[in-house]
């Protein structure tokens, strides 16, 4: 049987574990490092379809749990699926719904059969198991699919972890037999065991015995600091298949996705770069702009002279910057649009880069150009 998703490797860099490839999805192929805009509710806020495509966004995310409960798997279903849906026929990824219930849900109790929790919204009670979140993103018709994981707090303790582990291998093993659409949706597992070598180990060496076609990496981005983060990618990633994609889920600032790729990661998502836009902060190749800011009432300049997006091309910051103190929505969108295109063009960058050997010297030019060295800016 083919499988759904495959991964095809056009080069190493000599120096790290960087590298580019493409993916190939029942909707298209997209070249690798990429990162993926989030569309929670089917749709990236404030952003049209069209423009996403013209940023050059090869895959958006859209989420399992807020769709299962509004409006429905089964409605998204009949109108045809999550592509036809929101008119989008590029790549989709669809998350399992499990970071959500540990996240934000209340009253949580979990079991080997899943969790019990009380959803926030609507204070229905509610139950999700690796088989109905398996289900549910059958129904919503995505090209990848995410595995039902436990997403434990990331200090927890070492006996907690190892238990947590060995529960998602088995959620794992369950949603891949619950799978219906192989040929056409790809399902992930999702490598778990926050920061315990051993236990990052055995997730690996649980999943990959399933050969999913393809692997995320879990439970970062969670609290600890970039280093912790790094450390745990540098003997996790090592351990994956490298015929397959691997994914970093939830990681959104420029330099965590370059540290990401030169530790061998090839997709990334974030809602980072539109949530912060709605608050008027700008990525630039200068680091944080925060355009609401008083200094730039009469900054007639782009958001950044070094961008060539829509935005940087047609409007000013004193513009935007008024756009937003009147509550004008058109002003989020700019920053939002801004922002999607800053990331996946620094994943253009970075593809070039590794293509020609200089992954290294591409991060140095980065982390100084943008500041990334100075605590203040490496904050988003």
């Amino acid at each position: 049987m083919e499988p759904a998703i495959k991964y095809r490797l056009i080069h190493q860099d000599k120096y790290t574990g960087a590298r580019t490839g493409e993916i190939i999805t029942p909707h298209g192929t997209f070249p690798t490092p990429m990162f993926m805009p989030v569309g929670t509710q089917a749709s990236v806020k404030s952003i049209a379809p069209e423009e996403l495509d013209e940023m050059g966004a090869g895959i958006i995310l859209a989420n399992t749990y807020h769709l299962w409960l509004q409006p429905g798997e089964d409605l998204v279903e009949q109108a045809g699926g999550l592509h036809k849906f929101m008119n989008w026929d590029k790549g989709i990824l669809t998350d399992s719904g499990g970071f959500q219930v540990f996240s934000l849900a209340k009253h949580r109790d979990i079991k080997e059969e899943g969790v019990t929790f009380k959803d926030p919204s609507s204070g229905r009670t509610m139950f999700l198991s690796p088989e109905k979140a398996i289900q549910v993103e059958n129904a919503l018709g995505p090209d990848i699919m995410m595995s039902f994981d436990e997403c434990p707090p990331y200090f927890e303790t070492y006996d907690y972890i190892k238990k947590s582990v060995e529960r998602t291998s088995r959620w794992a093993e369950r949603g891949l037999k619950a799978h219906q659409n192989p040929t056409n949706q790809g399902l992930f597992g999702i490598v778990q065991g926050a920061g315990f070598k051993a236990l990052r180990q055995q997730s690996a060496r649980d999943l990959v015995s399933m050969d999913f076609p393809g692997y995320s990496v879990g439970g970062l981005s969670v609290g600890e600091s970039k280093e912790e983060m790094n450390r745990v990618l540098e003997f996790t990633t090592p351990l994956l298949p490298e015929n397959k994609p691997r994914y970093l889920m939830g990681v959104g600032t420029a330099d965590s996705l370059i540290d990401g790729v030169i530790r061998g990661i090839d997709m990334f998502d974030c809602v980072l770069p539109t949530r912060i836009a709605r608050n008027g902060t700008c990525m630039t190749s200068h680091g944080r702009l925060v355009v609401k800011n008083s200094q730039y009432a009469r900054d007639f300049n782009p958001l950044d002279d070094n961008c060539d997006c829509y935005v940087c091309r047609n409007y000013t910051r004193a513009y935007i910057r008024h756009l937003i103190h009147v509550n004008e929505t058109f002003g989020i969108r700019l920053t939002s649009y801004h922002n999607l295109y800053f990331l996946i063009h620094l994943m253009e960058d970075m593809r070039e880069a590794i293509k020609n050997d200089q992954v290294l010297e591409f991060r140095e030019m980065v982390f100084e150009q943008y500041g990334f060295n100075e605590e203040n800016a490496r904050n988003f």
